[in-house]
């Protein structure tokens, strides 16, 4: 049933290019890591009240997709997701699912009319690679202003999603909407110029396109650096929720006693607002990745 290769024109909009410096000591420490990885552990999330995932951009500069999806089993985690369409058959023979797959990139989005066709383009390619492997989630962006006013950025939003939720919909696929802090100027960490770079503003959009197929990516390291009250926000806007990114801040780092955000009580909250959807593991490593990961992946295992 779900043999066929995705569709080609699918990417991960979260690439990085790499120097050689950067391949080289990942190499090395991706090795150390692996080796570490096959030891005998028991899994780090073990209780099944959250269903954890890995972000492959994260990690790919460290392990192969082999590799990154046995860690993943040995960690207790069910999704590696935003992963090359092309490592999609992979995931399926160790056990895993693509929690939420990527579609047009951040910089172009859905607030500029210039950029539908294309943006209209990857999401239904998205949507139909989903619905073939039964995968629940396409990741979408607002765009940079490219000095549009929010209120038109807005506008074109919502005339944007109302051309494709129709489509979502009869798919049984829910395109997530990530709100992106604008303050943080380091690559990858923050984006400056990105609209939506507020939960209000996003969710306006939500409500205005008014569809259960269009929903909210809540990135709690995006959250927490625009707007805060991260549990009062999940729990206001628990009906729209349909995926979740963690890391620590400052830095976009791993989820440890170096950076402020308290991740097992919004965990719990979490819990308590019956969310059912995946939390994905978006930091950047700053050490050892493998025992980032542990750690981090049982600081969420409430």
């Amino acid at each position: 049933m779900h043999r066929r290769t995705p569709h080609p024109a699918l990417r991960s909009s979260h690439s990085q290019s790499l120097s050689r410096r950067q391949l080289l000591g990942g190499a090395a420490a991706g090795a150390v890591a692996l080796g570490a990885s096959l030891r005998a552990e028991e899994p780090a999330a073990t209780k099944g009240n959250i269903k954890q995932s890995l972000v492959q951009w994260c990690y790919k500069k460290y392990w192969s997709i082999d590799e990154m999806c046995r860690i993943a089993r040995q960690l207790g985690c069910l999704s590696i997701e935003l992963a090359d369409p092309a490592d999609w058959p992979t995931l399926k023979k160790h056990g895993l699912v693509c929690a939420i797959a990527s579609s047009h990139g951040f910089e172009k989005g859905m607030n500029n009319p210039a950029y539908h066709a294309m943006c209209l383009a990857k999401l239904r390619a998205s949507i139909d690679a989903c619905a073939e492997y039964g995968y629940p989630n396409v990741i979408t962006f607002t765009g940079f202003r490219e000095n549009i006013p929010d209120d038109v950025g807005l506008k074109n939003c919502v005339e944007g999603y109302k051309k494709i939720v129709g489509y979502a919909e009869k798919k049984k696929v829910t395109l997530c909407l990530e709100m992106l802090n604008s303050r943080a100027t380091e690559a990858m960490k923050g984006h400056p110029g990105y609209q939506g770079d507020h939960t209000d503003y996003c969710m306006e959009i939500l409500r205005e396109v008014g569809s259960p197929r269009l929903k909210l990516l809540f990135d709690i390291y995006h959250v927490q650096i625009m707007d805060g009250d991260v549990i009062v926000r999940l729990r206001q806007y628990a009906d729209y929720i349909a995926h979740v990114h963690t890391a620590g801040n400052p830095g976009r780092r791993e989820l440890d006693d170096e950076q402020e955000i308290n991740y097992p009580p919004i965990m719990r909250a979490l819990v308590e607002i019956g969310y059912q959807g995946y939390v994905g593991q978006e930091f950047i490593p700053t050490r050892d990745p493998l025992n980032g990961l542990r750690q981090a992946v049982a600081l969420c295992d409430v």
